[in-house]
């Protein structure tokens, strides 16, 4: 029989907020794939595990994954760790999950500590409807991208970045979006955490006094649909009639339905649109 892989939370900073399962489950397993193991090895000795660890990382996912199924088939269990929070957040854990479940592996995971969550219940910001963007690419057309996204995402936010990056980051963001509501979170469940909730531009003014310090997790909060409808407006006060009527009719909406919204869009009756239409 194959082996199970198991996705292990460790803790983002508080190593009491580890599990009493993770805990046991590391010890019992053949295998540990650790995404850093110099790092890994002090949570390790911590808990007085000595189960063997071998790198699984950004730079070998690929191979590496190929290896450690090959394990799994032959009966051993594996367990993943990251350096903090969950494996398969935002890390090479996804790879192997990827390529297990295509070979028939079965794979669980122990719930535990996850920064973007932990940042999120704490934010203020609406916590019923989020997507989670992870670190924003270096490439510089991709991200522009993204951003063009995000302007009209009505979900709160979820980003991380490294403090030397914070300033640019934040800066990008208040260009793109405007001036949004924000929590910036750091040193996640560390003696020196902190949850700053304010604005972009006020973030921005923040941290060109001070120096940011810490892996941050930023939380914005989503167009609302005030603003949406708003432009839309706007947009449609450059239209004709008949133009306003086409864009319904281009998205399958019959005629009739179709005056009935531009008549409710642009606040006038259905028969002043039908007599434009009718002309």
């Amino acid at each position: 029989m194959s082996g199970i892989l198991y996705l292990c939370a460790t803790p983002i900073g508080n190593l009491e907020d580890i599990t009493f399962r993770v805990v046991r489950t590391l010890k019992e397993v053949d295998l540990i794939a650790a995404e850093d193991t110099r790092h890994s090895i002090k949570l390790l000795n911590h808990f007085e595990i000595k189960t063997p660890m071998t790198s699984y990382h950004e730079f070998n996912k690929v191979e590496k994954a190929h290896y450690l199924v090959e394990q799994l088939k032959q009966g051993y269990n594996v367990a993943c760790i990251t350096d903090a929070g969950t494996p398969g957040i935002s890390d090479p854990g996804e790879e192997l999950v990827r390529q297990c479940l295509e070979a028939g592996i079965q794979v669980t995971s122990l719930p535990g500590p996850a920064a973007c969550i932990t940042a999120l219940t704490m934010s203020g910001l609406g916590t019923r409807r989020f997507c989670f963007e992870a670190f924003l690419p270096s490439d510089k057309k991709e991200k522009q991208q993204i951003l063009e996204e995000l302007k009209r995402e009505t979900r709160t936010i979820i980003l991380y970045e490294a403090p030397h990056r914070l300033l640019k980051t934040l800066t990008e963001l208040a260009e793109a979006l405007g001036n949004r509501r924000v929590t910036i979170a750091r040193e996640l469940t560390k003696k020196h955490e902190t949850v700053f909730a304010t604005r972009l531009e006020e973030a921005i003014s923040y941290y060109n006094e001070n120096e940011p310090k810490g892996e941050c997790v930023v939380i914005i909060e989503g167009k609302s649909f005030e603003e949406i409808r708003e432009e839309e407006i706007q947009s449609w006060e450059a239209l004709t009639i008949e133009e306003h009527m086409e864009l319904y009719l281009k998205k399958g909406v019959d005629q009739k339905e179709a005056m009935k919204l531009v008549a409710k869009d642009r606040g006038i009756s259905k028969r002043d649109v039908y007599k434009v239409i009718r002309c």
